[in-house]
């Protein structure tokens, strides 16, 4: 290995090392706490070290939005991919969605929690494009075979995520209390069976 290899090969880990214990960081003790110092203190180097590798602090929350939006972006392909019927595709999106916020809080905090990506920062995020174009290439599925000319897929992909997005949001901002004989998680599946339902019936005409 010569001595570019091996800088470029030391740069990565380093990288990696950082994000490390970053994530470290969040988890003891969330992002509201993260600060360029403290992941110095957890890898035992000093501030300038980490700086020679991420530029500020909104760099390293951007990689961690990169993960989540491609982890996501997966869940929902993978999800996508288990059914036949345009409307299951979506449904089960939709659920994959929920799943994915309270199974990775951490990373849907990040992702949506500390405030939407301008768009000149989505340009450059082919994992957020990536997740979008799973729900949308459904919502047009569904419309063609519905034959529905009056919908506009690029609509109703914002309402289906801005929908998910506020549902979720409650739940991890004001956990939900047993309510007429359901448990919290059974109500939530309630209503969001309730959402894909009465969205669905509107896709399709």
């Amino acid at each position: 290995m010569g001595i570019t290899e091996r800088k470029e090969r030391q740069k990565k880990e380093m990288r990696a090392n950082i994000l490390t214990a970053a994530w470290q960081v969040v988890n003891e003790a969330g992002w509201q706490s993260l600060s360029i110092r403290k992941i110095a203190d957890v890898i035992e180097y000093s501030v300038p070290v980490v700086y020679e590798h991420f530029e500020n602090k909104e760099a390293i929350l951007f990689e961690f939005n990169k993960q989540g939006y491609k982890l996501l972006g997966a869940k929902l392909a993978e999800a996508k991919a288990a059914h036949r019927n345009p409307s299951k595709k979506l449904e089960a999106i939709a659920y994959a969605y929920w799943d994915f916020a309270f199974e990775h809080k951490e990373y849907y905090q990040v992702m949506f929690g500390l405030g939407m990506p301008s768009c000149d920062v989505v340009k450059t995020m082919p994992e957020l494009m990536a997740f979008t174009e799973v729900i949308k290439t459904t919502i047009e599925e569904i419309i063609a075979h519905a034959n529905n000319a009056e919908a506009n897929s690029f609509l109703k992909l914002h309402s289906f995520w801005s929908m998910l997005h506020g549902l979720v949001s409650i739940n991890l901002m004001t956990p939900q209390a047993p309510h007429g004989g359901h448990s919290p998680e059974e109500l939530n599946r309630m209503v969001l069976n309730d959402f894909i339902t009465g969205f669905l019936k509107g896709l399709t005409g």
